[in-house]
């Protein structure tokens, strides 16, 4: 896990664990047994040999433009399947990372809160296997972050203005890239750090850690 920060210098980190894991996600209930997941934390998506289905907006991000996680609300304003995983990387050593990973797919979309005061992106990157997605996390700096996907609302059209806060991380073969900030471009004080961190944590697993869990336990794409 690496942290990193443009504008204003290094004012948040999120130190906690992903969210959910392969090890505590419940089970799904299918028409069929599930297969025997691979031994470890990632199970099938430890590595892309295991896990080779393609990635989509709608599998990570779901359909639904708006949701509420313990009853806070959040809107999802844009998406990005990019052509190459450059389009959504900035920073020399963190493109470089991804060429080295094998990265076939990126993706991305950005999310602001109800109150429109708290607005981010999510990008996640398909690489080749776990220790190619530990590298790329490593990376990761005040220079080489996810590139803020600028929405066309009045809210989140402010992505990448003044300060934010990145994040790199990885789950698998995957490599999870965050920017979040204030609408305003604020540093935030200690009230809205926390706020901000947990708006990362309620849209990441609203979105992408169920995705993922999924594909660790059975080896393809949530549907």
């Amino acid at each position: 896990m690496v942290l990193g920060l443009l504008g204003g210098g290094l004012y948040l980190m999120w130190n906690s664990e992903t969210p959910t894991s392969a090890e505590t996600a419940a089970p799904r209930q299918t028409s069929a047994p599930l297969p025997s997941a691979p031994p470890g934390k990632y199970g099938f998506a430890a590595e892309r040999e295991t896990d080779p289905d393609a990635i989509s907006v709608k599998e990570f991000f779901g359909s639904k433009k708006k949701f509420t996680v313990s009853g806070r609300g959040y809107e999802m304003t844009i998406t990005s399947k990019d052509k190459k995983c450059d389009d959504g990387a900035l920073g020399d050593a963190l493109k470089k990372a991804l060429k080295s990973a094998k990265c076939n797919q990126f993706l991305r979309a950005s999310f602001r809160d109800k109150a429109g005061t708290v607005i981010g992106t999510i990008g996640v990157a398909n690489l080749s296997t776990s220790k190619n997605a530990s590298k790329v996390a490593k990376s990761g700096s005040d220079e080489n972050y996810v590139k803020p996907l600028a929405g066309k609302d009045s809210v989140t059209k402010l992505l990448g203005s003044g300060a934010g806060g990145a994040k790199v991380s990885t789950f698998g073969h995957y490599a999870i890239l965050v920017w979040f900030q204030n609408k305003d471009g604020t540093k935030p004080d200690s009230k809205g750090s926390k706020r901000i961190s947990e708006a990362i944590n309620d849209i990441t697993k609203a979105t992408v850690f169920q995705a993922l869990d999924h594909r660790a336990l059975t080896g393809s794409a949530l549907s």
